[in-house]
């Protein structure tokens, strides 16, 4: 295997951590996975744990006294410290545990709708968001603004991506109630300087809310460090199980929050007359909640550790900056976005001129190569360079320069099957 400058070491045994790379698709090619940004492959210890879950200590938590019911109450709360230790969070009361980011992100719009004090959002109060957001991170805050008489300001874009700071400090000003941005985009793969904005809006009393579902699975995340009020990721692109996601935020922040949903092992106390309710974690996690999810997650951000999220990052970054290369070897291709590789992620949206991307996808489906396309619920990203849809590959830790070999020389495949000149 080509060995590229900070590429994982023992990148072969890594690989074979994850099953599903070894099959084979499309009449019996080798799977070539570029679609991490989407969602990533699971290695098998992750597999292993939640089946063994299942198998040995499966019952609901906090309401059994028995063995079972221990057992699982017990793996569900070290699923949480695992996951606060990954994120550099000081306190696992900080750790909520949610579906996913979308959820999470919704959590915090309505519920700074119906907070008082400091933390409410109302008439003649701004929230501040970018053009880069992914539409989990726009919608939620135009239903807040839309329902409270609040407005709805946004960062633009410059022409290579990035976003454009030139009037931070109007959009930035003393009406700036929320700021919510990602730390990388999902379709540009920008990263954005999370901290600098941050520590402008905290100068003006503002909380940051920070997108970092792209962040956390490829770049070693500090919470505290990063500024954040208010930190969400999701487990199916960290390696983790679908239907778990992790909203972090200051414990005393949560705590001036009210309930997002009302019901059980979120309360104190309940009369016919009126309830109270717990504090941070559990106040916002009413119900049974994904048990064997969070234990998978758990496993899968422990595996993480193991490997070193420095190493992880400056694999990303070697595998994107070979990417860039061949893309840019391709005749009639453009890429969106910063083409440093050290300034973004390892998701790299592109356009292959004379062909639809939904095309594109399909052409190298046929080889095994596995894309995304269309607009990546990123919509006004794709408007601002004059575009409906893109085709996307993204690569993470398990990927290997011949894979890229393999997508490019399926680009040039594509241009010769539409007959491009």
């Amino acid at each position: 295997m080509t060995q590229l400058p900070g590429m994982l070491p023992d990148l072969d045994i890594i690989r074979k951590d994850f099953p599903i790379l070894a099959r084979s698709v499309a009449g019996g090619q080798p799977l070539v996975y570029l679609d991490s940004a989407n969602t990533s492959q699971k290695p098998q210890v992750v597999i292993d744990t939640m089946v063994d879950h299942l198998e040995r200590h499966n019952a609901n938590i906090a309401r059994a006294m028995h063995t079972l019911g221990a057992e699982s109450t017990e793996a569900f709360e070290a699923a949480r410290d695992k996951v606060a230790t990954f994120i550099g969070a000081p306190e696992r009361e900080g750790v909520v545990f949610t579906k996913n980011i979308t959820e999470a992100l919704n959590l915090l719009s309505n519920t700074f709708a119906w907070a008082e004090g400091d933390l409410r959002v109302g008439p003649g109060d701004e929230v501040l968001i970018t053009e880069m957001e992914h539409h989990s991170n726009i919608v939620p805050w135009q239903l807040l603004t839309e329902r409270t008489g609040a407005t709805l300001r946004w960062f633009g874009l410059t022409d290579d991506g990035r976003l454009d700071l030139s009037n931070i400090d109007d959009l930035i000003n003393e009406r700036t109630k929320v700021v919510s941005l990602t730390w990388v985009s999902n379709m540009l793969g920008t990263v954005n300087p999370v901290r600098e904005i941050a520590d402008k809006a905290h100068a003006v009393g503002a909380v940051v809310v920070v997108d970092a579902a792209q962040a956390v699975p490829q770049l070693p995340v500090d919470v505290i460090a990063s500024g954040a009020d208010f930190l969400g990721f999701t487990g199916h692109k960290t390696v983790g199980p679908t239907g778990i996601g992790v909203l972090w935020g200051r414990p005393e922040l949560l705590n001036a929050l009210p309930p997002f949903h009302g019901g059980g092992e979120m309360i104190e106390t309940v009369t016919m007359e009126r309830s109270t309710y717990a504090k941070a974690p559990h106040r916002f996690e009413a119900g049974t909640p994904p048990i064997v999810e969070a234990v998978g997650l758990g496993a899968a951000v422990e595996y993480l550790g193991h490997l070193g999220m420095d190493a992880v990052h400056a694999h990303e970054q070697a595998v994107t900056a070979y990417a860039l290369e061949g893309l840019a070897s391709v005749k009639g291709v453009t890429v969106l976005g910063p083409l440093d590789a050290a300034s973004r992620g390892g998701a790299i949206s592109f356009e292959l001129d004379g062909v639809h991307p939904h095309d594109v996808a399909q052409v190298l489906d046929s080889r095994g190569i596995a894309i995304r396309a269309g607009h990546h619920c990123a919509k006004p990203a794709h408007a601002r360079f004059g575009v409906q849809a893109s085709s996307r590959m993204s690569s993470y830790l398990y990927t290997t320069p011949s894979e890229i070999d393999a997508f490019v020389e399926g680009l040039e495949y594509t241009r010769s099957y539409f007959k491009l000149s």
